[in-house]
């Protein structure tokens, strides 16, 4: 059965995709493998923050497939331009930059027994 007869086609390739470069495969998306060492599951983070937003149902297999493709290159051009760190998609990086003022425990070595 071609996946060009379903419409979840591309979306059920996807969710079985188990690495960063099959779902740029998957989309055709050109990338550099430096960035994409460096920032795989940042970038997987934000892609997926993206298809979280849209709305596919009823759309045309080649309409979510174009639009899958424009937000995985939105996602990974977020990483060209910043870094992982700039970005902040984690919960743990946002929390490290919430409040600077926040005082943080200090629990000196002497203390440790």
């Amino acid at each position: 059965m071609s996946n060009s007869c379903s419409p979840a086609g591309i979306l059920d390739r996807l969710s079985k995709a188990s690495s960063a470069e099959e779902f740029f495969s998957l989309l055709g998306v050109d990338y550099e493998p430096k960035i994409v060492n460096v920032a795989r599951l940042h970038i997987l983070k934000r892609v997926g923050q993206y298809f979280a937003k849209e709305q596919f149902a009823g759309a045309a297999e080649p309409e979510i497939r174009a639009r899958c493709k424009a937000m995985l290159e939105q996602a990974y051009a977020d990483f060209v331009a910043s870094s992982p760190i700039e970005q902040r998609v984690f919960k743990v990086l946002k929390e490290a930059v919430a409040d600077p003022n926040k005082s943080v425990a200090f629990v000196p070595l002497s203390a440790l027994k």
